[in-house]
């Protein structure tokens, strides 16, 4: 039963970790190199994250600066940018690739808002997941008694929930964030 518990404690905490990773990436009014961790390049024909072919640093907390590793990429890069459809316009200087990264207007920080609760929701569906797949664990041990299985299955709801209430607080942050000007 333990082991059962502990398996789920482990995919819940995964699913925490892939909504910060995604929330990370949804845009807020500051900069924040993670936002261009999905941008991804064709680079010696394998796709490839623009952040393990170069150096992306933070200027004065509005503008991203890219510093790619091999200057032949610079035009590769900016492309990425353009085509991720993250709102950003990458300017080439020949050196390095600055973005400046504007301040968010109220629709886009309540359209952002909404796909942060949207993230919030498939991992609550991930934890949800989790707690079937336990469930069902707890239903096949055969050698459980009856008062035992309704014990874990308790136990899993209240680790369930724990969870689902984790994702309520991490997604209302990043809604705050998100709002605030």
């Amino acid at each position: 039963m333990k082991e059962i518990l502990d398996n789920a404690t482990v995919k819940m905490n995964k699913a925490i970790e892939s909504l910060h990773g995604n929330l990370a990436t949804i845009r807020t009014g500051r900069a924040n190199p993670q936002i261009l961790d999905r941008v991804h390049i064709d680079y010696y024909g394998s796709s490839t994250p623009i952040n393990q072919v170069s150096s992306i640093s933070v200027v004065e907390g509005r503008q991203l600066c890219i510093k790619p590793f091999d200057k032949s990429i610079m035009k590769e890069i900016e492309k990425a940018i353009e085509v991720a459809d993250l709102g950003l316009v990458p300017q080439n200087d020949g050196t390095m690739i600055r973005i400046n990264v504007p301040a968010l207007t109220e629709d886009r920080r309540r359209e952002l808002s909404k796909s942060a609760s949207k993230m919030g929701e498939e991992a609550k569906v991930a934890i949800r997941n989790v707690r079937r797949e336990a469930n069902d664990a707890v239903k096949k041990n055969k050698e459980l008694p009856e008062d035992q299985a309704k014990q874990a299955n308790e136990k899993i709801q209240k680790l369930t929930d724990e969870f689902v209430k984790k994702i309520d607080t991490i997604v209302d942050e990043k809604s705050k964030e998100i709002m605030a000007v």
